[in-house]
């Protein structure tokens, strides 16, 4: 569920947040997390919330690349989110643009202005662009998170395109098994009852499927578009989500590459902070809900350890958020000084991890996916046509 928050930053004005999480009481633990003080929590209904979002989002990767192509150009930042509202067709992003260039105006810095609005820009975002200010290198910082997005994708592009054809199978051989048993089924059971004489157990079977979906055809239908969408529904809610990440994860094997997948994205956003200046308590809080269930809380207590004056690599190890090649790679990060740099590898070691597990997982799948629909429609194939085979051998 959604929920939306007033927050209050030491140092700054009460703002509004909003949080995707299975309970108001988890979504305020997110928000502290990130240094905000809870002030309210109410919730939102995903749909109109979805139509809100919809309205008065902005494509964040898009929009950081031209504000980088303009500013490489020479154009000062003001100037350059002017251009991208005068060129903006959509009437809410002008709006927005707007909004941040009056900001602006008013003498606030870019990341100040930003804050305004934290449904757009996330907290990463801001820390990024906040870290640039003090090193008067915003191109740089925009560069940065300009790659690591595209990082990101280009992980979840993979995942995203192993699973189309085993989805796309799947969703043919499950028409051709209902248009079996919705129209052919149905056909062939009056041939067996006209037929007459001993008829198989499984033929038995199909004729009274067919007379089901003879004498109640659009009851079934309706039932089986009602159910699927209430399993849609079902799968919308965050608490499902949340259910079946943690069944997912109890399976080994998916379990850890589940595990690695987190941690790719939580050492690439570390990295990126890091490498932009944030120290690295403030990049922990903000990377907190990049991990989920067990793993948020273990970050919880190692930064806690971290803050007390342990090695980063010392409490990462100590509570399960390394692999021997990452606690490697940070040792190292921590005797040259390069933790930003070290951070970003191991998930490029991760993620080249996730691809193979994901390209040897598909070619396994796929022929043991075509092999059970395959046996499934042979199977109300032949059950169709046995008692005809039975038929011929009686008249030889």
């Amino acid at each position: 569920m959604r929920f939306e928050l007033r927050v209050l930053r030491p140092g700054s004005e009460v703002t509004s947040l909003r949080l995707d999480s299975p309970s108001a009481d988890d979504a305020a633990e997110q928000a502290r997390q990130r240094g905000y003080s809870v002030l309210k929590v109410t919730g939102s209904h995903q749909l109109a919330d979805f139509a809100g979002r919809d309205a008065h989002s902005l494509p964040l990767g898009l929009f950081s690349q031209e504000l980088l192509m303009l500013l490489e150009a020479g154009l000062s930042v003001v100037d350059a989110i002017e251009t991208l509202k005068e060129k903006e067709s959509k009437v809410q992003r002008q709006h927005l643009l707007a909004k941040l260039v009056a900001y602006l105006y008013e003498g606030q810095s870019l990341s100040q202005a930003m804050q305004q609005f934290p449904a757009v820009f996330p907290p990463l975002y801001i820390a990024t662009v906040r870290a640039s200010e003090k090193t008067g290198d915003l191109p740089e910082a925009l560069a940065r998170y300009v790659a690591y997005q595209a990082q990101l994708d280009v992980v979840r592009k993979k995942i995203v395109s192993a699973a189309i054809y085993p989805l796309l199978l799947a969703g043919v051989g499950s028409l051709v098994i209902i248009f079996l048993l919705s129209y052919v089924v149905p056909r062939f059971s009056r041939i067996f009852e006209d037929m007459g004489g001993e008829i198989p157990f499984t033929s038995r079977l199909l004729i009274s499927w067919g007379n089901l979906v003879h004498d109640h055809g659009w009851t079934l239908l309706i039932g089986l578009a009602g159910g699927l969408t209430l399993l849609v529904f079902w799968l919308m809610q965050a608490a499902t989500r949340r259910w079946l990440f943690e069944r997912m994860t109890a399976i080994p094997a998916i379990g850890e590459r589940l595990r690695m997948y987190q941690l790719a994205r939580f050492y690439r956003t570390v990295g990126m902070l890091l490498r932009g200046g944030t120290a690295i308590m403030p990049a922990l809080h903000m990377t907190a809900d990049l991990l989920q269930g067990p793993l948020r809380q273990r970050l919880s207590d190692s930064a806690k350890q971290i803050r007390e004056g342990m090695q980063i690599s010392a409490a990462m190890e100590a509570f399960g958020l390394t692999t021997p090649v990452s606690l490697r790679m940070l040792r190292v990060g921590e005797r040259t000084g390069r933790m930003g740099e070290m951070m970003e590898r191991i998930a490029f070691f991760y993620d080249g991890e996730i691809a193979r597990w994901v390209d040897w997982f598909v070619r396994l799948f796929e022929p043991l996916l075509m092999a059970f629909i395959g046996i499934v429609i042979g199977a109300i194939v032949v059950m169709m046509y046995f008692p005809i085979f039975e038929l011929a051998g009686s008249i030889q």
